[in-house]
């Protein structure tokens, strides 16, 4: 009995033993099949395993096509209902009537509206190149619009050939009755979209982060993986980059929506961080997206049409050109050809037919780009 007795607690004074061992050992074999794993994930590509990757893909595409079964099957009378509303939305627009001009109007708007969304959502995605379509789209058309409004004192450019080329109206206009909130209500739609289309945009470090969080595994990504780090280096981090970044998490994670919103209201290059932020600690969908859609949609974006309408403005514009030709010995060569631009412009401005009706150019085309 006694020596029974003795043969269990050797035994579970060993396996208590093994089992110490074994967490580290666990502990440091943990690192090293994570980084197996991710190394054979990125071998599985066509060019290399193509009999393998296509097996993969055909595996995954049936898991998720039974799931999306599942799901649809489950809300059945959600599907019925837009299945219904899709097949009279396209009778109404096949089928002849008086109607017709208010589905072409409603059709015109959703296109460009999708257009600006589109351009917003490559801004925040970038697709690896730093594409910013603000600078290269959005800026340059408020600066037309603005630079219109001033020449022909009105915002009531004829349509068409606006928004592709910007005409000024026939009814005359008094000097000075342009205002600054009739040039922001005029591109309110455009920037707003332009917005939304950014805040899109930003979900998908959301999703990815949530995602790892909840399945516990590592997602093959630079951004996650410098955020796990800064989480485990917060304590002895230096630099001012990495102060930035851990501020921007403890605004995220300390004061919720706020913080979101006040990540999203200011141009902030580190608002990757946030949505990591968001999808690592768990916060719910709609406060991440609504704080981010009111913070880029509607206040930073305000913000940059202001900056953009006020620089382009007819006084600031004079005083820039002014200034230009105020530069000793090359000053009046580099103004000539500002002023030559902007004269073109005021004559593309008012160039209309014989017959008083405004012209449209081939192609598209704003002023000013």
């Amino acid at each position: 009995m006694a020596e029974n007795g003795t043969d269990c607690d050797q035994r579970r004074t060993g396996m208590i033993k093994e089992q110490h061992n074994g967490n580290f050992t666990d502990s440091s074999l943990l690192g090293e099949r994570k980084r197996r794993d991710r190394e054979e994930r990125l071998n599985i590509v066509l060019w290399r395993q193509p009999i393998v990757t296509l097996q993969y893909f055909f595996l995954e595409t049936l898991i998720n096509l039974k799931e999306w079964t599942i799901k649809l099957w489950h809300r059945r009378s959600i599907l019925v209902a837009f299945l219904l509303m899709l097949a009279v939305l396209t009778a109404t627009y096949y089928v002849e009537g008086r109607h017709q001009q208010y589905v072409r109007y409603m059709e015109k708007k959703f296109f460009w509206c999708a257009y600006w969304v589109g351009l917003g959502i490559l801004s925040s995605v970038g697709l690896g190149t730093g594409l910013h379509t603000f600078l290269l789209y959005l800026g340059p058309h408020i600066a037309s619009v603005t630079l219109a409004a001033y020449e022909c004192n009105s915002v009531n450019f004829p349509e068409p050939p606006y928004p592709d080329q910007i005409i000024c109206p026939d009814e005359e206009a008094t000097d000075g009755s342009i205002s600054l909130w009739a040039i922001i209500s005029k591109v309110r739609l455009e920037a707003c979209m332009w917005g939304a289309g950014t805040a899109i945009g930003e979900l998908p470090p959301y999703f990815m982060a949530r995602a790892a969080r909840l399945s516990g595994a590592e997602p093959d990504d630079e951004e996650y993986q410098e955020f796990e780090e800064m989480l485990e280096h917060a304590e002895t981090a230096q630099d001012f980059a990495s102060r930035a970044k851990l501020a921007v998490q403890n605004l995220v994670q300390k004061v919720g929506f706020f913080g979101i919103l006040a990540c999203a209201s200011i141009p902030n290059p580190l608002f990757d961080l946030a949505g990591i932020t968001c999808g690592h600690f768990l916060v719910p969908f709609w406060t991440f997206f609504g704080a981010t859609l009111i913070g880029k949609a509607v206040i930073k974006m305000h913000i940059q049409k202001l900056f953009v309408i006020i620089t382009f403005s007819k006084h600031i514009v004079e005083q820039m050109v002014s200034l230009i030709g105020a530069i000793p010995s090359i000053g009046p060569s580099l103004q000539k050809p500002f002023q030559e631009y902007l004269e073109a412009q005021r004559i593309k401005l008012h160039h209309k037919s014989d017959s008083g009706v405004p012209q449209c150019s081939k192609g598209k085309g704003k002023y000013g780009t």
